[in-house]
């Protein structure tokens, strides 16, 4: 039977090729994806937004057809015509740019700080001259910047509040505000009536009882569906403002796509500025000012320096104990609209006023019970911190406040790590953060006052607790065991000849981010605290309430989840002669504590309870309050022992700050753990596998300390000498004097230079530097090739800067004396040679960048006059084609 040749088809629309669209092979591709049609490959390039083959990443190429009549030259009026429209699209694009940050970054916000003056000014004068104050130039830009961060908070208010209702909406309010109607549940009963009556026949089918369960199920959906009809008047159909927020766009809303609708958007901003500044700011603090003033308490808010924050937070209490009392006058007359709207009123004031005690004043409470417990080991009193609050209030509580933070997020950090370890359950009286039935805005909404009244004074015991045993305790011990070791060296030496700044930039550049982006500190402290676990369990006999890796056989169903045992809570019930066991505690944790969800069942880990529990619990709670002041003691001492030590041995005779002798401390140790734990890990390997392994490793070390010489040491110094040839000494040396240069500061400069450098490198288009970061990257340390790194990044990075460093120089001390007798004007040359030529550089980019603007506008001008099409160009001529874009 005779072969049938295949025709050439198309790989998108699989169709033959015709005079009319003919057939093009412009990539790699072979087979049968090696041939389209032009009109497809533009189409799926204007889908896909790329300009290359996803299977062999040939960029395609298109030729451009020119009209016949097209002169070889360009001629001038054809120029100067489409320069002219060029320049005048550029003007108005650039005008209405204009318009729109003026709009947004000078009318809106300088238009919100001034009404926000205005009204808490108090006074008729300044509501009279509001317009005037309006249209003033005094203080623009310190208004305007005041006035960004009042939009961002009314801007942030009005997102929140529609967060918070869609959370409602969804997920329902409290059963106070939504309780179930007398209809409803008489709808509802008729429904299981009606369910059970219209039941299946006897011979197995529905028969006629099928129409009459839909006929009254239908008629009972519409009897639900009207009683709640009073309460869907109050609900927003968002169906309408969704399609139109389907066709609004940020460049719309923002003025980005050249239109003027952007101005009705600045005009509606600037009153929901207005009115959340009236409603959220204005309206509590005058209802706060007032009762102050109705109680006497105006002298002692004043005192406190933060009186319009507290005036505000009272006005803020007031309204909502106002709206409790409306609330229940609504109910007692059976205002159900008014009652509803009442009661969402109070919501939004309680989830706002818990927000600030969860996110402000809780941290704020840690962070100054921080300072306090902490005063010794700065040498400071509680004195000066009452002056440095009263000299500047603000900046004291945002520093107590981050303090407090940063403890409470790594305390939470820790009890998750701690709930890996030990056995669910144990923590109940602790919120899981990982819980995904945990929602605290719910618990916001629903809880009532008194909850969350009881849980913030149990938080607040528990980390004041914390607080003294990890930092009151060990300071107090230290003082008395170590009496010249505190205070802490917190104060900056002139005479460092390693500068404060080189200090932190290698701080914070070096040695933080390589000690804490290791993965294998979070493993050792969760294996510490498991070794901790595991000797006291093994003392006080709490091994399964502990860790829960005990087995009860015969006492439970017992599963293996998440590598520990848990015992599945719906258990099949025991016999009725059948005695419960008595070692075992079977008795659940409260509700949301010690529970876990698997495949929608619950499951709960019981635990053996010992004899004499509660005394083991106390010894128990004793034994962890011990080991927390011994661990915090340890923390406190031997880092910044060990970084004394050294720092001693590099700048002998000179304190240097605190904070850099414990980072020191804290990385020396950390590299000592860490070459500890990989000799242990080669024990298993025996005497000649640890030869080896040694071998190995300390020809990886001389590689990387070769390499280390070159990346952390030569290259950093070299652009940071650069940097202060070019910059800081051409700025800061005058020319009657000489120059000072410091090669450790240059030094740390250098390597935050060269950290940026490396940054915007992988971050930019692909050239050679990046190609080589990428290869060392993908390489890894252990397979570190030393001649590529050597060849491809030292040899050629080092020579490129000692070439920039050496050659101005030398041209300067060489050629300038040959050409200016002066010797004045040869110093001045000799010390401007390095910005003259960075100037020249610039220049020159300048300049080449110009020029390739200059072509690109010419071809630009020529294609919008002659261009008359694009053709596509096959793979075996793309070489001798000039290219263009895609399309």
């Amino acid at each position: 039977m005779e072969d049938l040749k295949e025709e050439d088809i198309c790989r998108v629309c699989r169709a033959e090729g015709t005079k009319e669209k003919p057939l093009y092979h412009p990539c790699i591709c072979t087979g049968s994806i090696k041939y389209i049609h032009q009109e497809c490959l533009v189409q799926w390039l204007k889908h896909s937004k790329k300009e290359y083959c996803e299977l062999c990443t040939h960029r395609f190429t298109f030729k451009p057809i020119y009209a016949p009549d097209m002169p070889t030259r360009l001629p001038v009026t054809d120029f100067v015509s489409g320069l002219i429209r060029t320049v005048l699209r550029a003007v108005r694009f650039w005008f209405h740019y204009i318009l729109v940050a003026f709009a947004w970054l000078g009318v809106v916000p300088l238009t919100a700080y001034r009404i926000y003056r205005c009204l808490f000014a108090g006074t008729v004068s300044s509501l009279l001259t509001l317009p005037l104050d309006m249209l003033s130039t005094e203080n623009l830009i310190p208004d305007c910047i005041k006035g960004c961060f009042v939009v961002a908070c009314t801007l942030c208010a009005f997102i929140s509040l529609v967060w918070l209702r869609e959370q409602i909406v969804m997920n329902g309010g409290p059963a106070w505000l939504e309780p179930r109607e007398d209809n409803v549940e008489v709808a509802n009963d008729q429904v299981a009536e009606n369910l059970v009556n219209a039941g299946v026949n006897q011979d197995g089918g529905l028969g006629e009882n099928e129409a009459v369960v839909g006929e009254e199920g239908q008629a009972v959906n519409d009897a639900a569906v009207a009683a709640n009809a009073p309460e869907d008047e109050n609900n927003w159909n968002p169906v309408e403002w969704d399609r139109a927020a389907e066709e609004l766009t940020w460049e719309r809303m923002l003025g980005l796509d050249g239109s003027l609708l952007f101005l009705e958007h600045v005009f509606w901003v600037v009153s929901l500025n207005t009115s959340f500044i009236l409603v959220f700011a204005f309206c509590p603090f005058h209802i706060g000012y007032f009762a102050t003033i109705l109680f006497s308490l105006d002298d002692m808010v004043k005192s406190s320096h933060l009186d319009k924050l507290l005036t505000t937070v009272l006005g803020y209490i007031i309204l909502a104990a106002t709206l409790v009392y409306c609330h229940s006058m609504a109910s007692l007359f059976k205002m159900k609209k008014a009652k509803r709207i009442l009661g969402l009123c109070y919501i939004i004031v309680k989830v706002s006023l818990l927000m600030v005690v969860e996110i402000g004043v809780f941290p704020l409470v840690c962070g100054w019970w921080l300072d306090i417990c902490s005063l010794p080991l700065f040498g400071s009193t509680l004195k000066s911190r009452q002056e440095g609050f009263h000299s500047a209030p603000g900046t004291s509580l945002f520093l107590h406040w981050l303090v407090g933070m940063v403890f409470v997020f790594y305390f939470a950090s820790f009890v998750l790590l701690l709930r890996e370890v030990i056995r669910p359950g144990v923590l109940w009286f602790l919120r899981n953060l990982n819980d995904p039935d945990f929602h605290p805005v719910q618990e916001m909404v629903h809880l009532p006052l008194y909850r969350h009244a009881r849980r913030f004074l149990l938080s607040m015991v528990v980390f004041g607790t914390t607080v003294m045993l990890m930092v009151y305790l060990p300071v107090q011990s230290i003082r008395h065991l170590m009496p010249m070791f505190l205070p802490y060296n917190i104060r900056l030496s002139s005479e460092v000849p390693m500068s404060e700044l080189s200090l932190e930039l290698l701080l914070l550049q070096v040695i933080l981010p390589a000690l804490l982006e290791q993965g294998h500190t979070r493993q050792w402290l969760k294996g510490l605290v498991r070794g901790w676990l595991v000797a006291t369990a093994y003392f006080l006999d709490l091994r399964s309430y502990l860790i829960g890796d005990v087995a009860l056989d015969g006492m439970a169903n017992v599963i293996h989840f998440n590598n520990e045992y848990h015992v599945v809570a719906n258990q099949p019930a025991l016999p009725d002669n059948a005695a419960p066991q008595p070692n075992v505690n079977q008795a659940a944790p409260p509700a949301g504590h010690g529970e876990f969800r698997e495949g929608g069942r619950v499951v709960i880990q019981p635990y053996i309870r010992p004899e004499r529990f509660t005394l083991r619990i106390t010894f128990l709670i004793a034994f962890m309050c011990l080991s927390l002041a011994v661990a915090s003691f340890l923390f406190l001492t031997l880092p910044v022992a060990v970084g004394r030590f050294v720092m001693h041995l590099v700048v002998s005779g000179i304190t240097v700050h605190e904070l850099y002798t414990a980072a020191f401390g804290l990385y020396i140790i950390w590299l000592l753990c860490r070459t500890a734990s990989i000799v242990v890990s080669w024990l298993p390997l025996g005497v000649n596998g640890i030869v080896d392994k040694m071998k190995s490793w300390t020809l990886l070390v001389l590689k990387c300390c070769v390499i280390a010489i070159f990346i952390i040491g030569v290259i950093p110094f070299l652009l940071g000498l650069i940097f202060e040839l070019v910059v800081v000494s051409p700025l800061r040396v005058g020319m009657d004097q000489s120059p000072l240069y410091f090669p450790a500061q240059d030094w740390a400069l250098g390597v935050l230079h060269t950290k940026i450098i490396c940054a915007m490198a992988m971050m930019g288009p692909e050239w050679w530097l990046k190609r080589v970061l990428d290869q060392i990257y993908q390489n890894g340390l252990r397979e570190m090739d030393m001649t590529y790194i050597l060849q491809k990044l030292i040899f050629p990075v080092t020579i490129c800067l000692m070439l920039m460093i050496t050659t101005p120089y030398v041209a300067a001390n060489l050629f300038i004396p040959l050409l200016v007798p002066s010797r004045e004007i040869q110093l001045l040359f000799i010390r401007q040679v390095y910005p003259f030529l960075l100037a020249v550089v610039l220049l020159l980019g300048g300049l080449v960048f110009q020029g390739k603007q200059f072509q690109r506008l010419y071809e630009h001008i020529k294609n919008d006059k002659y261009l008359i099409g694009r053709r596509l160009v096959n793979y075996e001529h793309s070489t001798n084609i000039p290219s263009t874009s895609n399309t």
